[in-house]
């Protein structure tokens, strides 16, 4: 038949859904439409019937009819130098499976309203020797700085979801604060539930639990303080701060326009995304650490913290 071509499964996509490869390919082919292609036989997988269900294998052959107006747009974004240094010199760990960004404060995760330069719109320039861009298994906020971790295939990008998704990796977050906890270190417990724009502490709110501990302190009046969540709800650790008295600088949100806008001190959110444990997707011990913004160093040095050690 003529328009008939014949496309060979890449690596990248072997384990994957007949019908979400085409989902991704043919984006305006209708369910129904993929259904009957099948059922006549114009869709085979190596000369052989197939279902919507049925996973691909790498290296598999697959017969596809004239599909042109069905198949997904040219993405023609084309990245400029200055993008490409500016996401690329974000990596600080990167091998065949896996990319580390040590994302700054201000970067958005993702597009939204008023957000026109994201991570996700910056991904081509990290292919690399890859046919493909990485995927995100995970977000962080835009005004938190630290670790974004990045899949480069497929069948990793479903492990790192599952790890995320059920808390399985080991996160450490530093904040700066205003006052300083009572306690140097323990372990809150108040229930979050999103209300409006904001995460607040309410009785029949969901679980939400992070432990905490004092690295320094200025006083009574600012402490560096390590966080780490053991639930993943939205703002979780921005909230809990603030609930026990010690909300973040820099966070409109949760402390307000106050902000400690001291003109040594950049008016941006002090909360970094250190660490995280990957020692559970490499089977030995794997630890990756983000170097602190420049504008969160300062700041501490500013109130006489100590935070290299």
């Amino acid at each position: 038949m003529s328009g008939v071509t014949i496309v060979k499964v890449k690596n990248e996509d072997d384990g994957i859904r007949l019908n979400r490869w085409f989902l991704r390919e043919y984006p305006a082919l209708s369910m129904s439409r993929l259904q009957k292609l099948l059922r006549t036989k114009q869709i085979k997988i190596d000369g052989k019937r197939a279902e919507t269900s049925t996973r691909l294998i790498a290296g598999q052959e697959i017969r596809i009819p004239p599909l042109d107006k069905e198949k997904a747009t040219t993405d023609n974004t084309v990245l400029n130098k200055s993008d490409k240094d500016y996401i690329t010199s974000m990596v600080i760990f990167k091998d065949k499976n896996i990319i580390v960004l040590n994302k700054p404060s201000g970067l958005a995760v993702q597009g939204g309203t008023n957000t026109s330069r994201h991570i996700d719109g910056l991904l081509e320039a990290l292919k690399f020797e890859n046919s493909e861009k990485p995927k995100l298994v995970h977000r962080i906020d835009k005004d938190t700085s630290g670790i974004l971790v990045l899949a480069r295939n497929r069948q990793v990008a479903e492990i790192l979801t599952k790890a995320f998704r059920e808390h399985n990796l080991s996160k450490t977050y530093l904040a700066l604060v205003r006052g300083c906890p009572e306690k140097l270190s323990g372990e809150i417990n108040l229930p979050l539930e999103k209300i409006g724009e904001r995460v607040q502490i309410i009785d029949d709110g969901k679980k939400a639990v992070t432990q905490y501990r004092v690295l320094d302190k200025a006083g009574k009046k600012y402490a560096l303080v390590e966080a780490k969540p053991l639930t993943g709800r939205t703002h979780q650790i921005r909230a809990h701060l603030e609930g026990i008295g010690t909300p973040i600088l820099g966070d409109s949100k949760y402390y307000g326009k106050e902000r400690c806008r001291l003109s040594e001190v950049a008016d941006k959110l002090y909360l970094h995304a250190y660490q995280i444990d990957l020692s559970l997707i490499y089977g030995k011990k794997t630890i990756i650490r983000a170097e602190l913004p420049k504008h969160f160093a300062e700041a501490c040095q500013f109130f006489g913290l100590d935070w290299k050690k």
